[in-house]
């Protein structure tokens, strides 16, 4: 009943959201550029943080300790690179029309190439993250129904309502039905955290002494955490914010400098109290329920413990739900407006008109999710780390991290070049691939290390041999220099 009343608030929402919809790309993909701060600082919010936290990232305290803590904040660090380059991504945005991140590699570096290259690797690495917000649903209402709901019949309802949320208003949709979910997993996840704490231990004071005591070899330093894990799962969090196309759009969308300002400010509120919510629940299942088979179970299994009522579950299995279906919705939207924009149109028809682009870019919505949909289902079937949703996760933005050297030089490097951008995200990407597929870590080094360190040297030595587009780069750069003071952002 109470998954019904959220899909059909949720589609409310939605269609409430279509009445205020115009016509186009920018007005379909980006809201016309007109979020306000609140609406944005909530999508923003509901968008990055999915089924990761309250299952993946629980499920990562549970086995491995505090340093799981230390991992999540490294993306709250990494928010100073959205203080530093957001401001750069929602002026060259507006100036230009940029759509995605990839069209402004593209008209920077001045070369198709780069843009399709750069929508490729997106379509690519994020089809694992996206998937693992199924897995996460999959898990959780499987297990709180105590497998009344199966994980397909649970992957599937979440696949079909973001498709649903996606397709009636574009971002205007997402952007309302994100803020409404965004509220509900805080609220629900912080009801719930307070629960177990009182119920199952007697208060704050009982739950960390039970910490100290029971559990020490978890809060030692970086807790079971290797060094060189932590890095490789860190590392790809700290550049999420400008590597990942789902972040990116969400900087070219506020109507304001400050619209902008507050969806800084009011993200980072949200996301230290949502990590913390999620690394104390990973606490509290270790410490109720020690012998769990799969870190992945301990959200499901605690929300199935008598301490938790059974309403007090379900409304926060629906917040986890919402979650990660507001990352699948966000995700189908950067990726179709990618595939339709920088790979089909920039590739293979650039005289395709405004109306044919955007009735392809609806079209491979639903293509997209069937895609996610497969994936999850052959993971949620594998074992071990590695299959684990963190690291899952990690592993996507690991990817994604091969954009990161051509993104930051298209900001700051007039020398930079066409050529070094590619040379980047292929040879960096290629590194990625082989290390992943074969399961090899140099060093103890994880892949995504490898990758970033080869991409950076790559973009460097070819920029430094081939011929820059002087002229594009000293209109992007200069309009930069000359308006990040007039608008305030320094």
């Amino acid at each position: 009943m109470i998954l019904a009343i959220y899909a059909a608030l949720g589609i409310a929402v939605a269609a409430v959201a279509r009445q205020q919809m115009g016509a186009g790309m920018n007005e379909f993909f980006l809201a016309n550029r007109q979020l306000g701060g609140i609406v944005s600082a909530l999508s923003y919010a509901a968008t990055t943080y999915s089924a990761f936290m309250m299952v993946g990232l629980a499920g990562l305290t549970y086995k491995l300790g505090v340093g799981a803590f230390g991992f999540e904040v490294t993306y709250l660090c990494g928010l100073a690179l959205v203080v530093f380059f957001g401001p750069r991504f929602w002026l060259v945005g507006r100036r230009f029309d940029y759509l995605t991140h990839a069209q402004l590699l593209a008209d920077r570096y001045q070369s198709r190439a780069v843009g399709i290259i750069s929508a490729l690797l997106c379509l690519v690495f994020l089809i694992p993250y996206a998937a693992i917000q199924l897995m996460g649903i999959g898990y959780l209402l499987a297990g709180v129904s105590q497998g009344s709901v199966g994980l397909v019949a649970a992957m599937i309802l979440a696949t079909v309502l973001a498709v649903i949320w996606s397709n009636m208003a574009g971002l205007r949709s997402v952007a309302w039905t994100d803020a409404l979910q965004a509220v509900i997993m805080l609220v629900s996840s912080v009801i719930t955290l307070c629960f177990m704490v009182y119920r199952g231990f007697g208060g704050f004071a009982e739950f960390f002494a039970r910490m100290n005591r029971d559990i020490p070899e978890l809060l030692s330093g970086p807790g079971l955490f290797k060094f060189n894990v932590f890095v490789g799962l860190a590392l790809p969090w700290l550049f999420f914010s400008i590597s990942n196309p789902q972040v990116t759009q969400r900087l070219f969308v506020p109507q304001s400098v400050k619209a902008f300002k507050q969806m800084i400010g009011g993200f980072l509120v949200f996301g230290f109290l949502y990590t913390l919510v999620s690394v104390f629940w990973g606490f509290g299942a270790r410490l109720l329920i020690p012998d769990l088979q799969s870190a992945d179970l301990a959200t499901p299994a605690l929300l199935a413990l008598p301490i938790i009522p059974r309403l007090i579950a379900v409304i926060v299995m629906v917040g986890i739900l919402s979650a990660a279906i507001s990352t699948i919705d966000s995700i189908l939207l950067s990726l179709s407006s990618m595939a339709a924009r920088d790979i089909l149109k920039a590739g293979f028809a650039a005289g395709m008109t405004e109306a044919s682009e955007l009735r392809l870019g609806k079209l491979i919505i639903p293509i997209l999710a069937v895609v996610f949909f497969v994936f999850a289902y052959w993971a949620a079937g594998k074992s071990g780390l590695a299959f684990m949703i963190a690291p899952l996760a990690s592993a996507a933005s690991a990817g994604l991290l091969m954009a990161v050297p051509a993104i930051v030089g298209a900001f700051f490097w007039r020398r930079a070049t066409a050529a070094g951008a590619l040379g980047s995200m292929l040879g960096g990407s290629i590194v990625v691939l082989i290390l992943q597929l074969t399961g090899t870590k140099p060093l103890g080094v994880w892949p995504g290390v490898w990758g970033l360190a080869a991409g950076i040297l790559l973009y460097i030595a070819i920029s430094l041999f081939t011929q820059a587009p002087a002229e594009k780069a000293e209109e992007f750069i200069g309009y930069l220099e000359k308006n990040l003071q007039k608008y305030r952002f320094i």
